[in-house]
């Protein structure tokens, strides 16, 4: 095992993740939480496949995909945020709309024939950087660096400018933010619509770039909730989200190459041929998910860590507190 390839193969496949985990950060900077970002993603890789089959433009196919998921956001910021619905229930439910949606809709896609690719593209200079090189700017996708531009972009956003800080406040203190003229369901539905955009373009980017060629349940394969997990374990930093995506998408690489025919250390794997040990460590990156989740559920933990004090509380106005 090359641990220069399983790096580099993880910040490729880290940034599908990156991608899903900046627009719920946006959702629930916002004071919205979306369980549906697995749907979403599955909906915006199936729209972008399929937009490219027929159009042989995957770049199209990245704007529908992103235009569609941002649609499907709607329906769960107008029964959280207007109706006032719980969010868990409705997030859980866009999830399953949106899944079985783009499984119907897409029967048979990946046997419409072949489907041009994002292109590859290596950075001059900067690929020859020793060891970073290689790792982040050497044969890349070009939704690679699209992700490098949008973190610190971002970041920026959210906390250095006056949007920023509208954003910030609605998932703080709306009520404060409501008698300041701020617009608190409007910014809500924007910022829902946001993180649905970014986990279409996240979908997007598995069926035209990362694992391309075919269309399945098995696209996104639970991609979207580890996305809504490494929002709390990034503390709902985009820079945070960074690290932890490409730390994800490295150990998924290496639960791969891990049960292959290859040497560790000199010394024949253990893993190889064992069923046993690729169950468990397929299950790794899942596990450590539901332990964010779990431990980050915690109200006191919750605020320790950060989270908008609005987060997951329909506002009513004219109520008190938040």
């Amino acid at each position: 095992m090359d641990p220069i390839i399983i790096l580099q193969a993880g910040v490729s496949t880290g940034t599908v993740l990156l991608f899903a985990t900046l627009g719920e950060i946006f959702a629930e900077r916002a004071g919205v939480l979306n369980l549906g970002v697995e749907g979403m993603m599955l909906i915006g890789a199936m729209s972008a496949y399929s937009i490219a089959v027929y159009t042989g433009n995957p770049w199209l196919g990245l704007l529908v995909a992103m235009i569609v998921a941002g649609l499907f956001s709607q329906i769960h910021a107008f029964i959280s945020i207007t109706l006032q619905a719980d969010q868990v229930v409705s997030g859980l439910s866009l999830g399953f709309l949106a899944t079985g949606v783009s499984l119907v809709l897409g029967e048979g896609l990946s046997k419409a024939g072949t489907i041009p690719l994002i292109p590859t593209y290596t950075v001059p200079l900067l690929s020859q950087i020793p060891i970073i090189g290689p790792i982040f700017f050497t044969d890349q996708k070009v939704l690679v660096y699209l992700g490098y531009l949008l973190v610190p972009l971002c970041y920026y956003f959210i906390n250095h400018t006056r949007p920023g800080l509208h954003l910030r406040s609605v998932g703080e203190y709306p009520a404060a933010a409501d008698s300041l003229g701020i617009n608190v369901y409007r910014l809500r539905y924007l910022y829902v619509f946001v993180g649905g955009l970014f986990a279409g373009l996240a979908g997007g980017t598995i069926s035209l770039a990362i694992s391309p060629g075919w269309f399945s349940e098995l696209t996104t394969s639970g991609q979207g909730w580890i996305a809504i997990g490494l929002v709390i374990f990034a503390q709902w930093n985009p820079i945070r989200a960074a690290f932890g995506s490409y730390i994800f998408g490295a150990l998924r690489r290496l639960v791969l190459d891990i049960q292959g025919p290859t040497m560790i250390f000199g010394l024949a794997n253990p893993f190889y041929y064992n069923p046993y040990w690729g169950f468990f460590l397929q299950m790794l990156p899942y596990a450590f998910t539901i332990i964010v989740l779990v431990i980050g559920s915690r109200e006191a933990i919750r605020k320790r860590l950060g989270s908008p004090s609005a987060l997951g509380v329909p506002y009513i106005r004219g109520e008190r507190g938040l």
